[in-house]
């Protein structure tokens, strides 16, 4: 069902006279995104943002974990990230589902409702944060306090948003977060075939080893310069990284240390890393320095 451009999101719910699913409103500048029951009918707000603009390399691939009860919303959000921006979305609708899925794989970050069947919101934060999850934590919330935030905040949650909730500003804080969060030695990057783990130094084939019981597959350890030249490198999407930068990134200022020391480096790190050094495919040279192609 398609509206005009110019139909208030409210009015949707005095619509008493037919059962409101999938509801797609285009080209408004302040789309609010939200799902709800009025008397007795589901209806729901999509929001397609034509001026999102292209997908970030940055974020697409990441990893989001939803944690929501209201499964028209999670699913809506799911469609809407994956088609945004990429992101790869799992959904849970209790705080016992949400904490298992992330006991057992890694997020980038993860979307938290406060209000969940049997185990709050709050609740399941602290536990996630006891557990040993840094991801950035991102809490939604109908009650639009500042108690209901600072509650939020001191349970471990990185940020809040009340519903309800623009979806382009949703969008942006997630990228954001995300940004920051790479930038700490407990993010996990996507290179490649590769989990890279900065704050272990160490890279992971993403799929399981099927020779080891499907176990978490080969683990190739970096030394420490080698983890900060590809960091710097992934840090750096696509753009080409001339040997000064990194050279003064990684050694600092030291008159010593030429571009010789720099081109071991990264011959030893494709001896590791790349299926066929000599043809690299992940890091690759270009005129003036090297680039990384995820």
């Amino acid at each position: 069902m398609y509206l005009p451009d110019n139909t208030p999101w409210r009015a949707l719910k005095k619509r008493a006279n037919t059962r409101i699913s999938d509801i797609v409103v285009t080209g408004m500048d302040n789309d609010i995104l939200e799902s709800g029951d009025a008397g007795g009918l589901v209806w729901v707000i999509r929001v397609h943002l034509s001026w999102a603009g292209k997908r970030s390399q940055m974020t697409e691939g990441k990893r989001i974990l939803i944690i929501d009860a209201d499964e028209v919303l999670t699913e809506m959000l799911t469609q809407e990230l994956t088609a945004m921006e990429g992101f790869l979305c799992t959904a849970a609708h209790s705080g016992a589902e949400g904490l298992s899925l992330a006991e057992n794989s890694y997020y980038d970050l993860v979307i938290l409702d406060v209000e969940l069947p049997e185990m709050g919101g709050r609740e399941v934060c602290r536990r996630l944060r006891a557990a040993g999850t840094q991801a950035p934590i991102i809490m939604l919330t109908a009650a639009d306090s500042d108690t209901d935030t600072i509650r939020g905040l001191n349970a471990g949650a990185t940020d809040y948003v009340a519903k309800p909730f623009k979806l382009g500003v949703l969008v942006a804080r997630i990228r954001a977060h995300i940004r920051q969060f790479e930038h700490s030695d407990e993010a996990v990057l996507g290179i490649g075939p590769f989990d890279f783990r900065p704050g272990a130094k160490m890279l992971q084939t993403t799929n399981p080893d099927p020779t080891n019981g499907g176990d978490t597959g080969h683990q190739i350890r970096l030394t420490d310069k080698e983890s900060q030249i590809l960091k710097f490198l992934y840090l750096h999407g696509d753009r080409v990284v001339s040997r000064d930068e990194l050279l003064d990134e990684v050694w600092g200022y030291n008159a010593g240390v030429t571009t010789h020391t720099l081109e071991t480096h990264v011959y030893r790190l494709r001896q590791k890393m790349e299926p066929d050094p000599s043809h690299a495919e992940i890091l690759i040279t270009e005129s003036g320095g090297y680039r990384l192609v995820p």
